[in-house]
């Protein structure tokens, strides 16, 4: 025989409160002495009673659910590990919430429509935004959608409307370039991430800041955020630049494909060339030599972007928030 599923009035019974009083506790709405509060967890536990979501998102017109839009294509999402960092952090902060996270991968055209139309029909209370590029069109059509939004990261463009959390790109650029100076390095070269999003403008204005009219056009290289990218990049740079002494690459994932590529030409790290990196991810300590790099801290920017998203499902004000980066000196520069 199949047992019965518990219903809001066995949690009732069981707390010896009111329907009423059960429902104020399960939908947060206070008024609800800590007695009875206690009581109604205490039977939540005992009954097995699971809150029916489909129901309740009838009556308050809320998902339960965040979409999270990682505008890269999908193999970005298992190569690199910053993504997971963000994933794991962003599901353990919503959980708090008893919201569920779900990923969407917007690479290309097809992803762009089906974030869209997932978004339109109301499938979501928000959207956080991971790697978002200056531009895409899928930008205009969340904001059509009216979900709340925010972004890990600014997005270039749309910072005074799109609120977001992040660390400081320019700052921590600065830093690394001003140090591999001080190492007493003078043909500094640049892989910049692409310039459609901040972590490779930004962080290649805080490089261009330090060296000035030294920073030409020969001693910087676009990149695009991959190992193999990283390694093609740090080919053309020693093309243009065969006596470069030091090269600041802005990801760690970009530096280990940049390592290949010294390594293969017969260049000593660091002795021949400096190699630095950002980010700090697993990565920069599973290269040989482990990497000098620019530690962000990611985790945190994750809780500020779910804080902030909270927030705007409050419907309280909210403002974007940098944090800020710290210099991690390891052996390769």
């Amino acid at each position: 025989m199949t047992r019965k599923r518990p219903t809001i009035n066995d949690v009732a019974e069981a707390s010896g409160v009111s329907r009423g009083t059960v429902s104020r506790v399960l939908n947060e709405k206070g008024n609800v002495s800590l007695a009875a509060e206690t009581a109604v967890r205490r039977a939540v536990a005992e009954t097995g009673y699971v809150v029916n979501r489909a129901a309740r998102s009838l009556k308050t017109s809320r998902t339960g659910s965040i979409v999270m839009v990682l505008s890269e294509p999908q193999e970005r999402l298992f190569e690199d590990p910053n993504f997971s960092v963000l994933m794991r952090v962003a599901t353990n902060q919503l959980a708090d919430r008893d919201m569920s996270l779900v990923l969407m991968i917007a690479g290309d055209d097809g992803g762009r429509d089906r974030v869209a139309r997932y978004l339109r029909g109301g499938h979501a209370d928000g959207a956080l935004l991971i790697s978002s590029h200056a531009g895409d069109p899928l930008l205009e059509a969340i904001e059509h959608s009216g979900v709340p939004t925010v972004a890990c990261g600014a997005v270039l463009g749309r910072e005074s409307v799109i609120p977001y959390a992040a660390a400081d790109d320019r700052g921590g650029a600065r830093a690394m370039t001003e140090y591999l100076v001080e190492q007493g390095r003078r043909r500094i070269g640049m892989i910049t991430g692409p310039l459609d999003t901040p972590g490779g403008s930004l962080r290649l204005e805080g490089f261009t800041g330090v060296l000035g009219r030294r920073a030409t056009k020969r001693m910087v290289v676009h990149g695009d955020y991959t190992q193999a990218g990283g390694e093609a990049a740090m080919r053309k740079l020693l093309a243009n630049v065969p006596d470069l002494d030091a090269v600041f690459i802005a990801s760690d994932l970009m530096a280990a494909g940049a390592l290949q590529a010294l390594h293969a030409t017969g260049r000593r790290v660091p002795g021949d060339v400096a190699v630095a990196g950002f980010d700090d991810s697993a990565i920069a300590t599973a290269t040989r030599p482990m990497l000098t790099t620019v530690r962000q801290p990611l985790a945190k920017v994750a809780e500020e972007t779910v804080r902030l998203l909270i927030a705007l499902l409050d419907e309280r004000e909210v403002e974007s928030v940098v944090l800020p980066t710290e210099l991690i000196v390891r052996d390769s520069a």
